[in-house]
């Protein structure tokens, strides 16, 4: 009995006993434990720091409040976690869109709190359940099931899709699966943009058969990385890897490592400036915008980044 009330940390309650038991208690508790602690955690805003300005008012929650909805499905990504602007439902106009490919072992429902953090900037942000993100297929599943909401009346997001304003976003696994999605998808022709986060490098992906060819992104790109621990700088995407991957790109494109961040936290630990790159890309924000183009963009000089590079083709 000790043992399963140990299921209790951090935050984790009744519900997880029982949802353990039900699965005939296959899981030891510290896998449990693994599977329902949020990779995200809620109050990161607070708690990551930020380098500049713009960086710190992109990191923090935005002006708007937020809602939820979930749709189930039966494929393995299990269901559509979308947040979005609480005023969606009675506003007339229409709201740029980020699809989220999760990184491995990190499912929709372990980065609530980064999904809530975009709405609150006025973003239709929705993820899903998958464990095998890579190839962009469920991404582009999410996508779909947007869209259609698009066309029916008796959905919440009727006509409220920019479906000229879609982003891509994903971390690790997620990140493959996020340059895959704007590649190699139905869809892909729909975004506007994307971000990778910490992406496994192509030789990597190509020996677990998670294979991508960064060369035919064709539109704007933000690349960013973590330095610290061995499997970020010596497995996922080693030094000489990021630069690389910059060079094989052709389209406007930005890349950085955040200085002291692991593998793992670099899930959120440059929201800043990733929630600035989707409001100038998806928006249309001039003050975001700052942090990447200008006489002096700010990413360059924040001391809490390396290895900065900016490519922008400006209209």
């Amino acid at each position: 009995m000790m043992r399963i009330f140990h299921l209790a940390w951090n935050g984790i309650i009744f519900n997880a006993i029982l949802d353990w038991a039900e699965r005939g208690f296959a899981e030891t508790p510290h896998e449990l434990v693994i599977e329902l602690t949020p990779a995200v955690l809620k109050n990161y805003t607070e708690t990551v720091k930020a380098g500049g300005e713009i960086e710190a008012k992109y990191l923090k929650n935005g002006t708007y409040k937020t809602a939820y909805t979930e749709a189930k499905v039966p494929e393995n990504y299990k269901k559509y976690e979308i947040y979005y602007p609480e005023e969606l439902t009675s506003a007339d106009k229409k709201y740029p869109v980020i699809v989220v490919s999760n990184g491995t072992g990190v499912k929709g429902s372990k980065s609530k709190a980064m999904f809530e953090h975009f709405a609150s900037w006025g973003f239709i942000v929705i993820g899903n359940e998958e464990e095998y993100s890579r190839n962009g297929f469920a991404s582009d599943m999410s996508l779909n099931y947007l869209l259609k909401c698009s066309d029916d009346k008796e959905s919440i997001f009727y006509q409220k899709i920019d479906t000229d304003n879609i982003g891509s976003l994903g971390h690790s696994q997620g990140g493959v699966g996020a340059i895959n999605t704007v590649t190699d998808t139905k869809h892909g022709d729909m975004y506007k943009t994307v971000v990778a986060e910490s992406p496994s490098n192509p030789e990597l992906s190509a020996g677990l058969e998670w294979a991508y060819d960064i060369s035919k992104v064709n539109i704007p790109i933000f690349m960013v990385a973590g330095t610290k621990g061995d499997f970020e700088m010596k497995t996922v995407i080693p030094s000489e890897k990021l630069p690389e991957m910059y060079e094989d790109i052709s389209a406007s494109k930005a890349m950085a490592r955040k200085k002291d961040c692991e593998h793992g936290k670099m899930l959120y630990s440059a929201d800043g400036y990733v929630t600035a790159w989707f409001m100038w890309q998806l928006q249309g924000d001039d003050e975001a915008a700052k942090a990447f183009v200008g006489d002096k963009p700010e990413l360059i000089d924040n001391e809490l980044y390396q290895e900065q590079r900016i490519d922008i083709e400006m209209e």
